[in-house]
């Protein structure tokens, strides 16, 4: 079977087992067994595919795991990370958190960062990567996803992994920011939560009965691991808007921005 022959089966089989976006992963699971970019199908389609590894393929993507589980790796920010079960996923508003932490980052003479609930490491390492000069403390506590973390963060000097919760204390330095992209999903939400994102870690997605445990956490203990002057940047669920200014009382300036979808997604705040 080539290129071309895989593809058509794979959208037929895709819809025919009501997975959703059919064609767009029938193509990257089809470039990922050949071993090409997306942008160089139409430039292979008579290439062979390994019909065992596709049907592999098809069918855990039939059972409703995520596209990016199964190929292992997805884009994020200038950087492929990769992925698996324990980790989850990049998401492309977490890049519009990036941008918001260059921007302030490249204000500093080697920033001192600290990327709490690091996952996979896409926004730190995303980060470590565009401002050279800088230092940034990954941390995270699932043994999983730190595998990841470790992996795509090898070869890195100016990145530094941590294995440990964040209520943890810590013998650490100041920071000139610190990063998170925290669970802030309600418990009683988990449930009806999409097939797909029910394959990613309870653990990445678990914020407590209202979603605000861990800003909680950021706020009562990180606040004077942030040096004076010192900038918190944080992912929010969309309804957390007004409810996180409440929470972060510990800092000044609490300001809410919202994403490419007009959803309440980024909080900036000051340690004045």
């Amino acid at each position: 079977m080539n290129v071309s022959e895989a593809y058509e089966y794979s959208v037929l089989f895709l819809k025919a087992n009501g997975v959703d976006e059919p064609e767009f992963k029938a193509k990257n699971i089809i470039c990922e067994i050949v071993s090409i970019k997306l942008g160089q199908f139409d430039f292979h389609k008579n290439d062979f595919v390994n019909t065992k590894k596709l049907a592999d393929f098809l069918w855990r993507l039939k059972s409703g795991e995520p596209l990016q589980y199964v190929i292992g790796k997805w884009d994020f920010y200038e950087s492929e990370f990769e992925v698996g079960q324990g980790v989850l996923i990049p998401r492309p508003e977490t890049e519009e958190l990036v941008d918001e932490v260059v921007k302030f980052a490249k204000t500093l003479n080697n920033p001192l960062i600290f990327d709490l609930c690091s996952g996979s490491g896409c926004i730190g390492i995303s980060i470590a990567k565009k401002i050279p000069t800088s230092t940034v403390y990954c941390i995270e506590k699932s043994e999983q996803a730190f595998k990841y973390l470790e992996k795509n963060a090898n070869g890195l000097s100016n990145v530094v992994t941590l294995l440990a919760d964040i209520n943890d204390d810590f013998d650490l330095p100041q920071a000139d920011i610190i990063v998170s992209n925290p669970p802030y999903i309600k418990s009683n939400e988990l449930s009806s939560l999409q097939k797909e994102v029910q394959f990613e870690p309870k653990m990445a997605l678990d914020g407590g009965i209202d979603g605000l445990d861990f800003y909680r956490i950021i706020n009562d203990k990180w606040r004077t691991r942030l040096k004076k002057n010192g900038r918190l940047f944080l992912e929010i669920g969309n309804d957390q808007g007004e409810s996180i200014k409440d929470t972060l009382i510990s800092f000044t300036n609490v300001t809410v921005k919202k994403d490419i979808y007009s959803n309440d997604r980024i909080v900036i705040a000051e340690n004045d």
